[in-house]
């Protein structure tokens, strides 16, 4: 497709959050060339496309990448799973469909650590140039010209309300827009699904640039390693599976690395970009001993409270037999339906006690419960249950190859609940979460907490609950993280170049110097849509 054989101006690898973006917007002038190079299929599947499909995706290994932790103290010898899309659109192919920015500190706070450039006035026209917001939002906050829509939720329950009324008897005030001027309430989530279909990056950016002459996509091309001509970066090796012959494929301007924090580090370190000591181990040649590449890994370790529901049906019963097919039948016809929601359908961002300058937990609720506390299979029982994280957890982890093969899973360390401040946090998310679900406004519909259970009461007993129940929110990032050249430990600078290398960048949520208070699909999509305008040599575009 390109005009000399395998050789394009840039080379992408990864067609997730950040990858697809890229990979629209640096061939919207219909002469620049690009490859982008996928791992997964096509996201032919109709469970991509249908919001509840998630759950039949979300840890299929025929569109993932199964990666678990490895081990912890905390995770009661349990490894954690913590899936990534595997899939044109990644990881927004397979995700609970929130859109959340996070906080107006987060971003003051990354440019505090020395990067120029991204305090959240300088990232928020990026924020608003991939919206396209159909709902409540002030218009100097919101976009409303983007490729991605951003929805509100069109099906409410009984039990919702209740929930957010009990959450203002709290003393959380109402939100209608927590991605505007401030996150702090609780409301419903805004989410990536419009006319009861999600919203991918496949499915909105990649969609119109598939059809142009100058990209190619590449599906099942597995990134084995970078190449370079010293210390330029020249293209890519992938191959199908362990068997197939390796191809490649050349950049005359730059090789961009968007596999996500998971595998951006691994095809580093198997390039020879990494800590010295662990290339050595591996038998790779150092090319650049840079400590920081799979180091400050950073998620968000959730834990769910799940209490029984009388006097009325949850999404448990509106999922089986008869209610099924009346679900399916209204989404057919464009109706609101269970078949086009977000896991999750309520927010509460919150403080969780007086020492806390902005929130520092977020929390999920939905008339829904599943076995074991784990989104997945439904409860056979009618259920609800609230969620709870930290926003900004202090324990960092590692993302290490284990070997040369490019196939093989690297081992993954969260270290969760490492620190005793993120333990602390945690547990008092975790008694808030237990007052709302006994909110009196929600007392008609309460049958009963059925996990932890009413006697699990104690810190032990509730962090020994937490040790055995708690999963990933899947928010993995920091593993290639930007920095100055102050910080040893920085992958890349403020313009998201790999130290000491040319053309070679990172672009995606690896580069997080710290974890946002959020969901990240939205900031890693807003660190993909700046990176487009940095490659290009462009100034800050503001506003579509």
């Amino acid at each position: 497709m390109s005009g000399n054989g395998d050789t394009f101006d840039y080379v992408i690898v990864g067609a997730g959050a950040a990858g697809a973006l890229l990979a629209n917007r640096l061939t919207e002038d219909g002469t620049t060339t690009a490859c982008l190079l996928e791992a997964g299929p096509a996201d032919w599947h109709p469970f991509f496309h249908l919001p509840a499909g998630y759950i039949k995706v979300v840890f299929d290994p025929a569109f993932t990448f199964p990666f678990t932790t490895e081990p912890g103290e905390h995770t009661g010898g349990r490894r954690i799973p913590i899936p990534q899309g595997r899939v044109l659109g990644g990881s927004t192919s397979i995700n609970g469909l929130v859109f959340n920015r996070g906080q107006r500190e987060d971003y003051d706070n990354w440019a505090a650590l020395g990067n120029r450039g991204w305090v959240f006035d300088d990232v928020l026209p990026y924020f608003k140039r991939l919206e396209n917001r159909i709902g409540v939002g002030d218009d100097g906050l919101r976009g409303g010209k983007g490729e991605l829509p951003v929805t509100d939720i069109d099906w409410k329950h009984p039990i919702t309300e209740a929930f957010i009324a009990g959450a203002q008897g709290l003393g959380i005030p109402r939100n209608p827009d927590y991605n505007g001027a401030s996150q702090e309430g609780v409301g419903y989530f805004q989410r990536t699904i419009h006319r009861g279909r999600r919203m991918s990056t496949a499915a909105t950016f990649l969609r119109a640039a598939k059809a142009r002459r100058n990209l190619d996509v590449r599906t099942r091309a597995q990134a084995t390693a970078l190449v370079f001509n010293g210390t330029r970066a020249t293209g890519v090796r992938y191959a199908r599976n362990r068997n197939s012959p390796i191809s490649e494929v050349r950049a005359r301007r730059e090789v961009i690395v968007s596999c996500g924090a998971i595998n951006t580090p691994k095809l580093l370190q198997l390039s020879g970009i990494g800590s010295a000591g662990l290339l050595q181990k591996l038998g790779i040649p150092v090319r650049a001993d840079l400590a920081g590449v799979g180091a400050n890994l950073r998620d968000h370790f959730s834990i769910r409270l799940v209490a029984r529901v009388k006097n009325i049906s949850t999404i448990n019963e509106l999922s089986r037999g008869a209610s099924l097919a009346g679900q399916v039948a209204r989404w057919l016809l464009g109706k609101p339906s269970i078949l086009a929601l977000s896991p999750s359908l309520v927010h509460f961002f919150c403080r969780s006690g007086s020492d806390a300058k902005t929130p520092d937990l977020q929390g999920v609720f939905t008339p829904a419960s599943y076995k074991e506390g784990y989104v997945g299979m439904l409860d056979d029982y009618p259920g609800m249950s609230c969620g709870v994280w930290q926003h900004r957890p202090r324990s960092t982890g590692t993302v290490q190859a284990r070997s040369l093969d490019a196939f093989e899973a690297p081992a993954v360390r969260a270290n969760y609940l490492e620190n005793p401040y993120d333990r602390e946090i945690l547990l008092r998310g975790m008694r808030l979460a237990r007052r709302l679900l006994h909110a009196p406004e929600l007392a008609r519909f309460q049958g009963g907490e059925s996990l932890p259970g009413p006697r699990v009461q104690s810190d032990d007993e509730l962090l020994d609950y937490v040790h055995r129940y708690a999963v990933s929110s899947y928010h993995l990032n920091g593993t290639a993280k930007m920095g100055p050249p102050a910080d040893p430990m920085a992958v890349v600078d403020d313009q998201l170049r790999v130290r000491g290398m040319q053309g070679l960048r990172v672009v995606d949520s690896s580069v997080m110097p710290d974890i946002p208070s959020a969901n990240i699909a939205a900031a890693t999509m807003m660190i993909a849509e700046k990176a487009s305008d940095m490659i290009r040599g462009r100034p800050c575009a503001g506003e579509p």
